[in-house]
């Protein structure tokens, strides 16, 4: 009797060994894809992104509507679909257009890539085309398009944004960046019609604290 408790004892201390060998094992082998677990700022971002979509309601008050109908001239024929590039910061993503303004209906559509604000102009006309996107912390895994507008503020003037848009690419160069608090509006200097490209996200990555734009023209 006393032999076999002192095996069931032991086959307990090997199993509980061959697990922790298992455990051990399985995260060297897969830690690029399971890291960002142990990334407490990653994780308190998890918590802090179901307030991005706030961004959203509050957008249209950021700019005038200011709408003409001239079209640029800045374009070129291409066969990609509606999108966006930033080459400095390797962003090419899917460029989705909403009919709808509600922040229900944008903020679905940002799982998708970066979303057109409807009551901005459309890419090809005079004014002021807004684009939103979401913003993640460092190490935050690629699900949807969280990450999208993470790298955005390290665009300094010159810095070349491409607009693909209905089968034609249109070439901005970012002019300047500037953060905001929530619900502040814009410096007066962007209120006039212009031909402009405004990129807008929450600051920090992750957090809905403030907003950050950057202008192209």
């Amino acid at each position: 009797m006393r032999i076999k408790i002192l095996m069931k004892k032991e086959n307990k201390a090997l199993l509980k060994y061959f697990i922790l060998v298992f455990a051990i094992s399985f995260l060297v082998i897969n830690w690029q894809e399971v890291s960002w677990i142990f990334n407490y700022k990653a994780m308190a971002g998890i918590v802090s992104s179901q307030f991005q979509s706030k961004i959203i309601a509050e957008s249209s008050d950021i700019f005038e509507k200011d709408k003409a109908p001239a079209p640029l001239k800045n374009s070129e024929p291409s066969e990609k679909e509606n999108s966006v590039e930033i080459p400095k910061i390797e962003i090419l993503a899917p460029l989705v257009v909403s009919e709808s303004a509600s922040e229900k209906d944008l903020s679905k559509l940002l799982n998708q890539g970066t979303v057109y604000f409807p009551d901005s102009v459309l890419p090809g006309e005079a004014g002021q085309t807004i684009i939103l996107g979401h913003s993640a912390p460092e190490n935050w895994p690629k699900i949807k398009y969280d990450w999208v507008f993470t790298r955005l503020s390290e665009l300094t003037a010159g810095d070349e944004i491409f607009i693909y848009f209905n089968h034609k690419k249109y070439t901005y160069h970012v002019t300047e960046k500037f953060f905001l608090d929530r619900g502040e509006e814009a410096p007066k200097s962007l209120t006039k019609s212009e031909n402009m490209l405004v990129l807008i996200s929450c600051w920090p990555p992750g957090k809905d604290l403030r907003r950050i734009a950057v202008v192209a023209k």
